[in-house]
């Protein structure tokens, strides 16, 4: 198995696929007040890294980093292909994350996820991410976990 993950424009049609079944999937399982997903042109802005995911040349996970501009980041459109899933997409996409971070010295990465995910809130989990309450413009949601890590405690 050949996994590459490298920085690359969202707007392509084997991330854009990648996106609408994360938001199919994501819509089957929270009301739409409890979704809060970033459009194409979100991810095409200043201050957002965007990695792609391939096996053997094919698109099969994605995830972006948007810099808040205090010095801290949040993880956006974190989704792997159901078909590549157990091949470790997920975890690389997260050390890859880290290790931007690292170089970026980023104070703090953040992300939100939703309570009925529990194999993403294992990965943030695995990756020493901890419960936090709201932040930036989230508004509290029981049906959302706030999570963040800060990278020098590693």
């Amino acid at each position: 198995m050949s996994l590459r993950i490298t920085v690359e424009s969202p707007r392509q049609n084997g991330v854009v696929r990648l996106l609408d079944m994360s938001d199919a999937y994501a819509a089957s399982l929270y009301p739409p007040q409890s979704n809060h997903m970033l459009d194409l042109a979100s991810l095409e802005k200043p201050g957002v890294t965007f990695w792609v995911a391939r096996i053997e040349g094919n698109i099969v996970g994605c995830c972006a980093l948007v810099e808040a501009g205090d010095g801290t980041a949040e993880i956006k459109r974190m989704f792997v292909d159901p078909a590549a899933r157990g091949r470790s997409v997920a975890r690389k996409l997260m050390e890859t994350i880290e290790a931007t971070a690292l170089e970026k010295r980023l104070a703090a990465i953040r992300l939100e996820t939703g309570i009925y995910q529990p194999e993403a809130i294992s990965l943030y989990k695995r990756f020493g991410y901890v419960e936090i309450p709201a932040f930036g413009s989230y508004q509290p949601d029981p049906l959302s976990l706030f999570m963040e890590k800060r990278p020098t405690q590693a």
